[in-house]
Order: structure tokens, then C-alpha cells, then sequence
């Protein structure tokens, strides 16, 4: 099923009142997909993010997704906001310790 995004319609305004815009998502999109790394890349003009499922001895990129740099700085902002409002409702998260093996984690350059 091949969903389209649907402009806003004149008149329609959120609670902040600026317009919305009505946003649908294909059903194997809603599906969501599993990643347990990421691996980040970039050009002066672009990064590029790799989502990835690694089950050794193999690994599959599951999305890749380029971003501007100025978007990236925005993503972080929400991912960032999105993170203190979570623990502060469920508790501060420890970071997890990089495995001992290494084979498919840290960023490339």
C-alpha cells in the first residue's frame, strides 16, 4: 500500500497555530525495524547514518539514512530532549559497555 502525504489544508493550524501537515506511512513502514548498532559517516555535505542488525558471524544494514548537517544538529536536539524526558520519568540509563568483540561496532571515518 503506497500511502501519500497529504499537504495541509488551508484553515488547518495546530495548538501552537502554525499549519499542519497530515503525514501517513505505508504499512510495512509502521512495521518498524529492529537495529542494535549504528555506524555514522560524513562528507562536508552530508552524514550518513547505517542502522544495522549484526547477529555474528553475520550483520545486515537494515537503513541507511543522509542527513544535512543542519538537520543532524535538530535530530540530536529532539533525540536529546527525548532522552531527559524519558529519564526523568523511568531513571537515568547507564551506557552500556562496548563489547569485547569488536567486529562491526564503533564509527567509521
Amino acid at each position: 500500500m503506497n500511502k501519500q502525504p497529504t499537504p495541509p489544508q488551508p484553515g488547518q493550524v495546530g495548538p501552537d497555530g502554525k499549519p499542519q501537515m497530515q503525514v501517513a506511512m505505508t504499512d510495512e513502514i509502521l512495521k518498524g525495524i529492529y537495529a542494535n548498532n549504528l555506524s555514522a559517516g560524513f562528507s562536508r555535505e552530508e552524514f550518513v547514518l547505517d542502522f544495522m542488525n549484526l547477529f555474528p558471524p553475520k550483520g545486515m544494514v537494515n537503513a541507511r539514512i543522509f542527513l544535512s548537517p543542519g538537520h543532524l544538529k535538530r535530530v540530536i536536539g529532539v533525540l536529546t530532549n527525548s532522552l531527559k524526558q524519558y529519564e526523568d520519568k523511568f531513571g537515568k540509563i547507564e551506557v552500556a559497555k562496548t563489547p569485547e568483540n569488536e567486529i562491526g561496532f564503533g564509527d567509521r571515518k
